[in-house]
């Protein structure tokens, strides 16, 4: 069997169809939705791009891998999804984005080069490459934000795109006039991108994707990660003028929101892009170009589909549909992500297995508490490899596509954030250590804990789906928090960097030591079996001792 494993960048959980968006239709999500099973309640680990990819790459919590923001290493030997399958005997390759920054120091002191087979695994989370593109050629006064080649730019060059960064000139800016009207200001949001639409960026990965699967030779993972609906939000025709201010759903913000907030929240509410997205004007440019981007987005997932069935591969490709975390587009007075509310860190996760054990779920939904980093242990299990469960923190997904009930599974999801790079710290006065926060959640009660302390926050999602009254400091609740506070410190309490040893080895182990001769503690050796005594037991050879 094959893995497709696709994921979009900032794709709100409920700007799909299937998940109940009302003047947004996306026929091919929900397609695969109904040949599969799509997952209610999943959450990433952390609410920012790079934590939360480096915790779909291992499987494992951020405070395990310790890529806890944008452009943070992932150390060097860090296990990842491609090590894992590789070892199932199925090759994983990327095609898209990781935002993954390679530990470069770690690689030269283990004399590493990223030219080799090893080091470019090394530098690129564990996949190999069939077309890496970050996606944001942003240039400055400095240069490059990201040194790397585009490939994304040679391909715009090739088709007569002029200048030195076309995914900046064209792909990203409209026309004013004669002037460029670029994707990074919010007012040109309403305009096509100045790009003739098979060109654009999603068709481009694409098609990428198809000239991957045409030679590919199984059993394959292809992790194909879109760079959109991220921002800059503008798209080309028609896409760009297919939504309008009627299609925008009422903003989910509330004015108690605001009255005396966490002090920590506060400080996001205080931020540019919080202040952008409360102007109505911002709102009416911006989401309906961010919808025209998941229409192309769902457009192009069903050229890929149309692909894998006119190929006969949809019989033996597993499909995988999420994103590495939402937008806030003006939810709770936000923008961007980087907070805990369900705008942000909930996500789609849809699965389709093609096996037959899986006949009896298609279609359906399902509410586990499910969490990104399940999604390695569910393609190493698919794989038909051992889900090493001392390394792997997740848990596989294949019992819910098989319309099983799996023992003990999770009763709270946890997220966790690393603001220690941002402004934010600095504002609230925070060290870099004590810059992180957690959130746990039950299905209910969403408790965030923040380190340097703060108070914790706390929700009733079920009296507050909305997430609008803070009871954190309410003393009326001291019993909810202290519960949740028991999970977070169970959570804590996991054993999660005992990754060279699992738990079979040890039981296997176990007792060894003594059949290799290994026997304190003896009063006279007739505790253990005599074959362990065995060659400790005759007749002097020589004598040494003194007379």
């Amino acid at each position: 069997m094959n893995i497709l494993f696709v994921m979009y960048d900032q794709l709100r959980f409920d700007y799909l169809s299937c998940a109940g968006h009302p003047t947004l239709q996306t026929p091919h999500f929900d397609r695969v939705a109904k040949m599969g099973v799509r997952f209610t309640k999943a959450y990433v680990q952390s609410p920012i791009c790079g934590a939360s990819r480096m915790s779909y790459y291992t499987g494992r919590y951020v405070s395990s891998h310790g890529a806890q923001w944008n452009g943070f290493p992932l150390r060097v030997g860090e296990i990842t999804l491609g090590d894992h399958l590789r070892q199932a005997g199925m090759a994983c390759w990327l095609l898209g984005k990781t935002h993954m920054k390679a530990d470069a120091k770690g690689m030269a002191r283990l004399g590493l080069s990223p030219d080799s087979v090893i080091g470019a695994r090394q530098a690129e989370c564990g996949f190999d490459a069939w077309a890496r593109d970050d996606g944001l050629w942003g240039q400055g006064p400095d240069g490059f934000y990201d040194a790397k080649r585009s490939p994304y730019n040679e391909y715009l060059k090739s088709k007569g795109y002029d200048g030195e960064n076309p995914w900046a000139d064209y792909a990203n800016a409209g026309v004013e006039g004669d002037q460029m009207a670029s994707g990074w200001m919010f007012e040109n949001a309403d305009k096509p991108a100045n790009i003739r639409e098979e060109d654009s960026e999603t068709p481009w990965l694409t098609s990428q994707a198809i000239d991957f699967i045409n030679q590919a030779k199984g059993p394959w993972c292809a992790h194909v990660s879109f760079i959109k609906p991220h921002w800059p939000y503008i798209v080309p025709a028609p896409y760009h003028a297919m939504y309008g201010t009627e299609d925008i759903q009422p903003v989910q913000r509330d004015d108690r929101e605001l009255e005396n907030p966490h002090p920590v929240l506060a400080a996001y509410h205080d931020i540019k892009v919080a202040d952008a997205f409360r102007k109505q004007e911002v709102r009416d440019k911006v989401i309906p170009a961010y919808m025209g981007l998941i229409k192309q987005c769902d457009d192009q997932l069903g050229r890929l589909l149309d692909h894998l069935e006119a190929t006969d591969r949809m019989k033996d490709t597993m499909i995988v549909l999420t994103s590495d975390h939402g937008d806030y587009l003006g939810d709770h007075w936000l923008g961007e992500k980087d907070f805990f509310h369900e705008a942000s860190v909930k996500v789609p996760m849809i699965i389709y297995d093609p096996r037959a054990e899986a006949d009896a779920t298609r279609g359906s939904t399902c509410d586990a508490l499910v969490e990104a980093i399940d999604v390695a242990a569910t393609c190493v299990d698919a794989a038909g490899g051992d889900v090493a469960d001392h390394i792997l923190e997740g848990r596989s997904l294949l019992p819910w596509l098989h319309g099983k009930c799996p023992k003990n599974w999770r009763q709270v999801v946890i997220s966790e954030y690393d603001y220690s790079a941002t402004p934010r710290a600095a504002a609230l006065g925070v060290c870099p250590r004590d810059a992180r926060m957690f959130m746990v959640f039950d299905g209910r009660w969403k408790l965030i804990h923040f380190e340097g302390g703060f108070r914790p926050m706390l929700f009733d999602l079920q009296c507050d789906p909305d997430e609008f009254v803070d009871l954190g400091d309410d003393p009326a609740y001291a019993g909810e928090i202290a519960v949740m506070y028991e999970h977070l410190a169970a959570w804590g309490r996991r054993m999660s960097q005992r990754v060279t040893m699992s738990d079979a080895d040890i039981d296997a182990n176990r007792g060894r030591s003594a059949r290799k001769g290994i026997l304190p503690f003896l009063v006279d050796g007739s505790e253990v079996p005599d074959a362990l005594t065995e060659k400790y037991r005759g007749p002097v050879r020589q004598d040494y001792t003194p007379d």
